[in-house]
């Protein structure tokens, strides 16, 4: 198992109000330096809706890199000035139009530890009351609602291929829906 490595610098290569591409000078184990380059988010936040009949509620949008629509559960990156609760909050209500008064948080992950320094908080949200969607000028989503069973079986055929939204349902699937 290597030791620690020790970080010399580290540079902003760019950035956006969503990332920061950067690159560290570390030494490496035999005292010489080695490039390191990383990209850094504030962090994400995923909610996982639960109607009073027990189906979820997810959501279809386009995926510009991927160029096809992806199925998932609603989430958004974290602004500056909010917490992950406030993110999941926000984007419940934009993305699905969906208000929850009592949010749980199940617990973080971290997505690609190998080139991203990147947080997912996941909370379990029962929903309260479904309200219209207040989506950005970017955004064209569409709600699904779903039980379950049906969510093990669009994961099993590959309709949900969102890691984070597998990620999500892992975490909560037996402990939390399947009681």
């Amino acid at each position: 198992m290597n030791k620690h490595l020790k970080k010399i610098s580290e540079e902003i290569l760019g950035e956006n109000p969503w990332w920061k591409y950067k690159r560290d000078v570390y030494e490496k184990p035999n005292g010489e330096p080695g490039d390191f380059f990383y990209g850094e988010t504030p962090g994400f936040s995923m909610v996982v809706p639960v109607l009073e009949d027990g189906r979820l509620v997810l959501i279809r949008q386009y995926r510009y890199l991927e160029d096809k629509e992806c199925i998932g559960f609603p989430g958004g990156g974290i602004k500056s000035n909010q917490t992950p609760l406030d993110t999941a909050k926000a984007e419940l209500l934009e993305e699905t139009g969906c208000l929850a008064h009592e949010f749980v948080k199940i617990g973080m992950f971290q997505p690609s530890p190998g080139f991203v320094k990147d947080q997912v908080h996941i909370f379990l949200a029962e929903v309260d009351e479904m309200r219209h969607q207040e989506l950005d000028d970017t955004e064209q989503i569409e709600i699904l609602l779903r039980r379950p069973d049906e969510v093990d079986e669009m994961v099993h055929k590959n309709e949900i291929w969102d890691g984070q939204t597998m990620a999500a349902w892992a975490m909560v699937h037996h402990e939390f829906l399947h009681k």
